[in-house]
């Protein structure tokens, strides 16, 4: 495990399972040397990345330097050494009124709506030209926005966030627009499940795949938080918050494979809420 701690989320190394064998370097990768970290090793799964979508805009060069770089050096040194590279990348790319989207949309339906969404298409780009023209093995998974409990939880995505607001007896704060637009999710469960059967299934072809829980809008979401808040408040604003669109995102490609999601959303609500009892 390499990180920068740049968001100081020591917590994640914090009572790591028994089973398995584990080295952590603090290190950045957009500077280290890469080659010997890599040697001898049968997979990388990419996760390095500044991933707040809505703080990018402020901060759009760092992003574009982070992310893009750092994406760049993995790729290519996997390519060079003949490491299998899992890269994840974030249904944010698609910025479409469609009402269901998949992998093979036109070019009209990828206008991402972020800074961090913008680079993570680049990203993708970049690999699929190594695979083709270095043989670089490697797959991209465009992942839904990641909800549920972990020891490094992130509060400024929707479910989250949502979670955290109803157990201070926060009001939800929603633009007026967008309570029934559609957005997928995917639970870190599932999100973890789907890393392991891309490595069993050796799902390194240079396509890409949708990884996702669900497709939900706000209020379905909004409800279900209800349903163990009763006391739960949505104050409408009419100033636009980010990635207000309403899409539907179809994973049958990914679930072609053999990958089932498993995880239902209100026993995930459930967990986070029971983890801030009374706050309020």
């Amino acid at each position: 495990m390499v990180d920068n701690m740049m968001t100081q989320r020591y917590c994640s190394l914090f009572d790591l399972p028994a089973e398995g064998s584990y080295r952590f370097i603090e290190a950045d990768i957009t500077e280290m040397d890469l080659s010997p970290l890599l040697e001898g090793a049968d997979v990388v799964v990419h996760l390095a990345a500044i991933t707040d979508a809505a703080g990018s805009f402020d901060r759009a060069e760092q992003v574009e330097g982070n992310n893009f770089n750092a994406t760049k050096r993995l790729a290519e040194t996997c390519a060079r050494t003949g490491v299998r590279l899992i890269t994840l990348s974030s249904t944010s790319v698609y910025g479409t009124q469609a009402e269901l989207v998949a992998e093979d949309c036109s070019e009209d339906e990828l206008k991402p709506q972020s800074p961090y969404a913008t680079t993570k298409l680049k990203e993708e780009r970049l690999v699929q030209q190594l695979v083709r023209e270095e043989g670089l093995k490697a797959g991209i998974y465009r992942f839904g926005t990641i909800f549920g409990v972990s020891p490094g939880m992130r509060f400024h995505t929707a479910v989250n966030k949502f979670c955290w607001q109803a157990a201070m007896g926060l009001p939800i704060t929603v633009w007026s627009t967008a309570y029934d637009q559609k957005r997928p999710y995917l639970d870190l469960g599932d999100a973890c499940k789907a890393v392991a059967h891309i490595i069993r299934n050796e799902l390194f072809d240079g396509r890409i795949y949708n990884v996702l829980t669900l497709n939900a809008t706000v209020r379905e979401v909004v409800d279900a938080i209800r349903a163990f808040v009763p006391t739960l408040e949505v104050q409408f604003v009419d100033n636009k918050i980010m990635n207000q669109l309403s899409y539907e995102v179809s994973d049958a490609r990914f679930r072609s494979t053999g990958y089932m999601p498993t995880a239902k959303l209100s026993e995930t609500l459930k967990q986070e809420l029971m983890l801030l009892p009374s706050l309020n």
